[in-house]
């Protein structure tokens, strides 16, 4: 018996920004491992005839360490089961994709990749902020503010640029840390920013600020994780731009 894995991008939180190749093979899965950023409607997809293992993340705690998350996945398909791996937003942008299929590699478990809508895209569009703009930004830089050793060390003069917008996942814990950073290294500290939280769900909000005041904006309003960091002149549009829930 060969198993299969198929490791899928969930996109941010709105059901409906599902591809239909992953709402079809979730629909068809018999093992589904799932992180915390997968939405509960998302959950709900799954047939009830799988077995569903919770494998998510939140700062440091774990609920299994990522090498008995690839022991898993590589377990479930030797004993021959369709087995989807589940991640919110896109796998191989910030969510492990690659890590977890390099076990998979070693172990000759055949996978396929299903392309999600990462956070930066779906957040973006949900708040009516375009990552670019002729009058605004030529280039995009996704980033993240959680490096693997736990610093926010993050290339600081490559990403002080007018013409550039930066989207930082994972950044709130370290938005004190980043902030200061960009300003030290050049940014205005009026350059505009935007913190999406839960963004395209239903509980969606959007907090705008400069680089300076973001911080005390995030405490000011208890903003918790997920959220993403937009930073750029191209946040000026959300006012004009912003059609979700209106």
């Amino acid at each position: 018996m060969h198993g299969k894995v198929y490791l899928i991008g969930a996109g941010p939180g709105d059901p409906e920004l599902l591809t239909l190749k992953a709402h079809r093979l979730l629909t068809q899965a018999e093992v589904v491992l799932y992180d915390r950023l997968v939405g509960k409607d998302i959950i709900a997809l799954i047939p009830d005839s799988a077995e569903k293992l919770y494998v998510g993340k939140a700062k440091s705690l774990h609920s299994l360490p990522q090498d008995q998350i690839n022991a898993l996945l590589v377990e479930k398909a030797q004993q021959g089961k369709i087995v989807v791996r589940l991640k919110g937003g896109d796998p191989f942008i910030f969510g492990r994709g690659g890590e977890e299929l390099e076990e998979l590699v070693e172990a000759g478990v055949s996978f396929e990749v299903v392309p999600g809508v990462t956070a930066a895209a779906g957040c973006a569009a949900y708040a009516g902020i375009p990552l670019t703009h002729r009058d605004y930004a030529q280039s995009v830089r996704f980033l993240t503010g959680h490096l693997k050793d736990g610093t926010t060390e993050l290339p600081w003069d490559e990403l002080v640029h007018p013409s550039q917008t930066l989207v930082i996942y994972m950044g709130l814990t370290g938005l004190e840390s980043i902030s200061q950073s960009l300003i030290r290294f050049g940014m205005r500290p009026s350059m505009p920013v935007a913190v999406v939280e839960r963004g395209t769900s239903a509980e969606q909000r959007v907090f705008t600020s400069s680089i300076k005041d973001i911080h005390q904006v995030v405490t000011d309003n208890a903003v918790q994780s997920p959220a993403l960091l937009i930073i750029g002149e191209v946040v000026t549009l959300h006012e004009k731009l912003s059609w979700y829930g209106k």
